[in-house]
């Protein structure tokens, strides 16, 4: 086999990679040292701004199958047949710290999925809890800077993230799930995945639905104690990545069962409590699980920096068949995850291959700016309508129309007859057995217990008495002990 030569990024060879042109021996070193500045100057400029949030974060590649029919609820295509295969790419995270955080940490996790689907890219951006901890994105930044490192200190602080809480009741479902014993995931294999907004799905006949994905790992979900996390990050700081790799290069391929739970559309308006709210969950005596297909997890990616850290995953990336819903986390999400990609990678970020299509064809009128690789002939235009047989319009919508009523303003979320901030989150918690409760306390209690503020320590206490009077209670008399101490 010929040797391979190296060269510049021009493609020119390259002589000699261990010593800079100098002036004499010993000399300073000469500007002409094409080889020397390119190296370094491209050194400075290999990182890109990391994601704001879900900083941290592995993926792998694998494939979507289709188990049962569901043609009767979506047009989709990549869902049409039973057997059906999809490429895909899956993106897990953390949620709060920082790329160099470590994997093992009470937080969310991010359980974002690309299909390379025949019709385009869908991309379903969700988490590894069925909720959120807010329902309107204009509270989103205030939120993730409560969460983060403080200006000042530049570290998380108690004061900040629980303050925040204490003016947000409807943060209480979500507290409960991320201080239970699901709070800290064992592995990226063994935790469950969610859509977690409500989406629409579109049948051929034009008869719509909303939708909540579940995915179901198949390997048993497992999770770990606060000290079991603590021994495990001092160990290996990049565990779950060290875990997911080894996997599927041992041949250990994880996967998840696809489960949706179903509305048709008309119930939507008179449904108890409003089932677009990302703080709630839908019960499945109302709508049950309805099993999709599987997801399969069997290839790494060659390049984490090319394949992970430039994966964009943008909710606004339909096919036909599936849309948005009037869930207003989801609606701002439309725009921030795409902006956010348009900001860390460019505008042709799609151009990528992590991120382009696979099969299906890209034909549109975008042209130029920073690494466009798609700019057509001399022959393209770059208008439309023009009488040069360029791309054109379906005229098919890719799903059916929302009916929307009232007058513009800042609304506060509508109300249903049974809407509450609190009562979710009492219902988790009357599942737990008794040592699922006393952890769930314990976690709650030691982050709350360091809060400087009385009156905030008081708001807080005063959301777990409304969710269930036995958890307040549990919860008041924890932090009164470890403030005593």
């Amino acid at each position: 086999m010929a040797k391979r030569v190296l060269t510049t990024e021009s493609g020119a060879p390259v002589a000699d990679n261990q010593n800079s042109a100098t002036a004499g021996v010993g000399g300073p070193i000469l500007l002409q040292d094409q080889h020397l500045l390119e190296k370094l100057a491209r050194f400075n400029r290999e990182r890109i701004p990391e994601r704001v949030v879900h900083a941290r974060g592995s993926g792998a590649y694998g494939y979507f199958e289709v188990t049962d029919d569901v043609t009767g609820f979506t047009g989709a295509d990549f869902l049409s047949e039973v057997g059906k295969r999809t490429e895909t790419f899956i993106r897990f995270s953390t949620v709060a710290d920082s790329l160099g955080g470590a994997d093992a940490v009470r937080d969310p996790r991010g359980f974002a999925l690309k299909f390379y689907t025949d019709e385009g890219n869908y991309d379903l951006v969700g988490n590894n809890t069925p909720v959120f901890f807010i329902k309107d994105p204009i509270k989103f930044p205030d939120f993730i800077h409560s969460q983060k490192r403080d200006p000042f200190t530049g570290k998380q602080e108690p004061d900040n993230v629980w303050d925040f809480w204490a003016h947000a009741p409807e943060a209480t479902h979500q507290i409960t799930w991320l201080m239970g014993d699901r709070g800290i995931p064992a592995s990226y294999r063994h935790m469950n995945g969610y859509g977690s907004h409500t989406y629409q799905w579109t049948n051929a006949a034009g008869e719509a639905f909303f939708v909540k994905y579940h995915f179901k790992t198949n390997q048993g979900v497992r999770s770990l104690s606060a000290d079991q996390a603590s021994e495990l990050v001092g160990k290996d700081a990049n565990s779950h990545q060290t875990d997911l790799l080894q996997a599927i290069e041992r041949g250990v391929n994880p996967s998840w069962t696809l489960h949706v739970q179903v509305m048709p559309a008309a119930d939507a308006a008179d449904y108890r409590f409003n089932p677009f709210d990302l703080t709630k969950v839908w019960p499945h005596s109302d709508y049950p699980l309805q099993r999709v297909g599987r997801l399969v997890l069997d290839r790494n990616p060659d390049n984490v920096f090319a394949e992970v850290e430039q994966a964009a995953f943008s909710p606004n990336n339909f096919v036909p068949g599936i849309g948005p819903s009037p869930d207003k986390m989801l609606q701002g999400r439309l725009f921030a995850y795409a902006d956010a990609h348009r900001y860390r990678l460019g505008v042709n970020h799609t151009h990528l291959p992590v991120n382009a299509p696979r099969t299906a064809v890209v034909d549109n009128y975008g042209r130029d700016g920073v690494h466009a690789t798609r700019n057509g002939s001399r022959h393209d235009k770059n208008y439309e309508p023009n009488s040069y047989a360029g791309p054109a319009q379906t005229d098919a919508a890719l799903a059916a129309p929302l009916a929307i009523h009232g007058w513009t303003g800042t609304h506060e979320a509508p109300a249903h007859t049974k809407d509450d901030d609190f009562f979710q989150a009492g219902e988790l918690f009357r599942l737990m057995s008794e040592d699922e409760k006393g952890r769930l306390v314990a976690n709650i209690a030691g982050g709350l217990s360091q809060v400087t503020r009385d009156d905030v320590i008081e708001k807080n206490l005063a959301h777990f008495h409304a969710a269930d009077a036995d958890y307040g209670k549990r919860v008041e008399e924890a932090v009164r002990a470890l403030r005593e101490d």
